[in-house]
């Protein structure tokens, strides 16, 4: 029977059999570890279980852990765990490989973990700032609204971030008005 390849994963596919890479389980991810790096996954995994409600998946060749989004991933690597957690400020620790830009709000941290003994504060500390962050900025957007809403300013926020936007229509619709209005006025002195 004739065969193709996975342009993802590489493997051999019969004709006409299913294929889908991108959907795999977390034991499938973590089965060709080393034992130092699958006691730090669970150990990792026990962790971040323990904050509270969750979803946990593999997608890919990445294990997400999310709220309404995902806070942190892990993803498997040969002789580490790559470790991203997002914060709503940079870190600088010497466990921090590298800090990037992910969204207005997020920064994704990257760590590699080795042991499980390096799944310890302040680690854990960061996972559970990543874990609630969801909810600080959920407060800060309420309590944001509530304080203009209290001081009768809601609706005038609003109308002035909408007027404070430029946008390159605006600014030819502006000088229009302006050489019309100045041609107006010439037109008026003229006459008298």
């Amino acid at each position: 029977m004739p065969t193709r390849e996975c342009y993802h994963c590489k493997q051999l596919i019969e004709e006409g059999q299913p294929h889908d890479c991108w959907t795999t389980t977390e034991s499938a991810l973590t089965a060709d570890l080393s034992e130092d790096l699958q006691d730090a996954y669970g150990r990792l995994r026990e962790s971040a279980a323990s904050l509270g409600e969750q979803r946990i998946y593999a997608s890919h060749n990445s294990i997400m852990f999310s709220r309404k989004s995902c806070y942190f991933f892990v993803r498997p690597k040969r002789s580490f765990l790559e470790v991203c957690v997002f914060l709503g400020r940079p870190v600088n620790a010497p466990q921090v490989r590298r800090v990037v830009r992910s969204s207005k709000t997020r920064l994704a941290h990257l760590i590699q973990i080795r042991h499980r003994d390096e799944v310890e504060a302040p680690l854990t500390d960061w996972l559970e700032e990543a874990y609630h962050l969801q909810d600080t900025s959920q407060i800060a957007k309420i309590a944001k609204i509530a304080k203009s809403a209290k001081t009768g300013k809601a609706g005038k926020v609003a109308k002035s971030a909408r007027a404070r936007k430029v946008t390159p229509r605006r600014k030819a619709a502006a000088a229009t008005a302006k050489a019309t209005s100045k041609k107006a006025g010439r037109s008026t002195r003229r006459r008298s």
